[in-house]
């Protein structure tokens, strides 16, 4: 049987809500994980299809979604290492290049 190549517990209160599922075999999207030196967890999604990306943030709420624009989120504030992060996410995937088009 295949172990897990990589798998984090959820680090936030229960007030934060319920954490997403994330299943990074699936091969229709492209998933980062990023953690801060205080332990916020985020996530970041790339749909292969449709070039959409969006991040999710435990102290922001799981259940928001906020949509990725030339690698940074509407409507979210980032630290510095928080916004360096996306960006190699949103570079990584080609975000920048599909929108271009």
């Amino acid at each position: 049987m295949t172990q897990p190549l990589f798998k984090v517990a959820n680090r936030h209160v229960p007030d934060c809500g319920q954490p997403p599922a994330v299943d990074g075999n699936s091969s229709d999207a492209y998933y980062g994980y990023f953690e801060n030196e205080h332990g916020e967890q985020a996530i970041y999604r790339y749909d292969r299809a449709t070039g959409e990306a969006t991040l999710r943030m435990g102290d922001a709420g799981w259940e928001r979604t906020y949509r990725v624009r030339e690698g940074r989120p509407l409507g979210l504030v980032l630290s510095g290492a928080e916004a360096a992060w996306l960006q190699a996410c949103w570079l990584a995937t080609g975000a920048l290049k599909k929108q271009a088009l």
